[in-house]
């Protein structure tokens, strides 16, 4: 059993969005690890990371990646982090990965000042940048495919998903 597609990418790509209309194309479900990270943890990301810290926080997403790639047959979205632990990185091996690729300037626009990403909190464009930069040879080193979301539409990535997985339908 594995997911469909499995998608990465920096915060502010259209993981989350991307995955629920690919999701609806293709007649799966679709999985946020990020929402299985807060429905056990019984709070909002952010609050993690206030009240129990990033590695408490980074242990709860390796958990709830190596779960969901277990189980789910839909279009699962990992977290912008989750490719810094390299037994995620090694338990994507096999799967169809898309990285969702996006340039700083359409990321910042679409995080803004978001509070709900706390690893952007203080300086978000700064640190976005720093967290392509760091993480951009993480993600393309479990990426099997590649999209590019900036200046495209939602429905112009879903489309180009779709075709890049072979699943046109």
């Amino acid at each position: 059993m594995k997911p469909v597609v499995v998608l990465v990418g920096p915060p502010g790509a259209g993981k989350s969005t991307v995955g629920r209309l690919l999701g609806e194309r293709l007649g799966v479900a679709f999985r946020d690890t990020d929402h299985d990270i807060e429905h056990s943890a019984g709070k909002r990301i952010a609050e993690v990371f206030i009240d129990d810290g990033e590695d408490h926080f980074r242990r709860l997403e390796v958990e709830a990646v190596a779960q969901a790639l277990a189980e789910h047959e839909g279009v699962l979205s990992l977290g912008g982090g989750a490719v810094l632990s390299a037994a995620t990185r090694a338990r994507l091996r096999g799967h169809r990965v898309v990285l969702l690729d996006v340039d700083l300037s359409s990321a910042s626009s679409r995080v803004g000042l978001n509070r709900e990403r706390p690893v952007l909190a203080l300086n978000p464009r700064a640190t976005l940048k720093t967290l392509l930069d760091e993480r951009m040879p993480l993600y393309t080193e479990v990426a099997t495919h590649t999209v590019t979301t900036s200046g495209r539409s939602v429905g112009e990535v879903v489309d180009a998903v779709a075709v890049a997985i072979g699943s046109t339908g």
